[in-house]
């Protein structure tokens, strides 16, 4: 199946205790339907001191989403996106208007 969201896409998401939200796409993992969105399903962590983060301690980081629960959103609205093949490539479309995304 091909991939509707991609990373840097600025998604809404319409389930979950975050619903409602928009933000930027910063990971996706295609074989497990996860996507990691900025600001979204925050989850605090125990983390020990390391070389890393010499401080240690609980920090706070964005959980992967399923990637059902969340949709392209074009100028602040979810919408549908779809495919065409224009100039012999095929891109990604708004559903709604019908032009391009990418």
């Amino acid at each position: 199946m091909a991939n509707k969201i991609k990373k840097g896409d600025t998604v809404k998401v319409i389930a979950g205790k975050d619903k409602e939200k928009e933000g930027k796409v910063l990971s996706v993992d295609i074989k497990n339907h996860k996507v990691v969105v900025e600001g979204i399903n925050m989850v605090t962590k125990h983390a020990k001191p390391s070389a890393a983060n010499q401080q240690g301690g609980i920090i706070e980081k964005e959980a992967p989403i399923d990637i059902s629960n969340v949709m392209y959103s074009a100028k602040g609205e979810a919408v549908r996106v779809g495919f065409a093949v224009v100039d012999g490539k095929k891109v990604r479309i708004n559903k709604k208007t019908g032009e391009a995304i990418d």
